[in-house]
């Protein structure tokens, strides 16, 4: 009788143990989309159409749509925008919630105190500017400055189709930069992305940058 209830708690074991590695998998869901912004830089004074395809729901956006999920601005070649009662932004920004699950089969786990150095020269081979590294990390690095580790994985198709961006006039190049990421007490292993070229800026340009935190 003890022998079965040996086997039958060894089998429980083996089953729990089963379960919590299958749930360790390299796709992880979102808590919410973080200040993604949108920068434009035209060649000369133009009006555009920003359309926003989103998989979720927005929670906030400034400024708000003209239309249908659509900014409508007139962009300088210095990035400023003006809306149609001539008041100026940055740039235009969102937030929302969804259930898209982000890759993690490659990226970093960085630790804590290494962050800004890591997001610095990360930021530069991903084609941000100064000035846009610099609000991406004023914005994020207080939240994970303090961790032990920050599991980072910038995301690729996995951003891109669930939040599909269109403007009118077409831009000429596009550079989307989105980072997941979750802390960590411990170190975890993960395969580095392939290193790849700085995207380029090309005549009409549209830079973004958001992140999330990951659960």
């Amino acid at each position: 009788m003890k022998k079965k209830i040996f086997i039958t708690l060894f089998l429980i074991m083996i089953f729990m143990m089963f379960s919590l590695t299958a749930c360790q998998e390299t796709k992880i869901k979102e808590e919410k989309e973080y200040k993604p912004v949108i920068y434009l830089y035209p060649k000369e004074e133009t009006d555009v159409s920003v359309s926003l395809d989103y998989a979720g729901d927005f929670t906030c956006l400034y400024p708000e749509f003209s239309q249908d999920n659509t900014w409508k601005v007139r962009a300088y070649p210095d990035g400023s925008l003006k809306d149609a009662s001539g008041e100026t932004y940055n740039y235009l920004f969102w937030e929302g919630e969804s259930d898209i699950e982000y890759d993690f089969s490659r990226g970093y786990c960085i630790k804590g105190e290494d962050t800004k150095d890591f997001l610095e020269d990360e930021l530069k081979k991903l084609g941000l500017n100064r000035k846009e590294a610099n609000e991406f990390i004023v914005f994020w690095l207080p939240k994970m400055k303090d961790n032990k580790y920050n599991v980072i994985s910038f995301q690729k198709e996995a951003y891109t189709d669930n939040a599909k961006l269109k403007t009118t006039p077409e831009t000429d190049s596009q550079i989307r930069v989105f980072m997941a990421w979750y802390d960590s007490d411990t170190f975890v292993e993960i395969k580095k992305p392939k290193e790849e070229n700085c995207p380029q800026r090309k005549g009409f340009t549209l830079v973004e940058w958001g992140g999330c935190k990951v659960k």
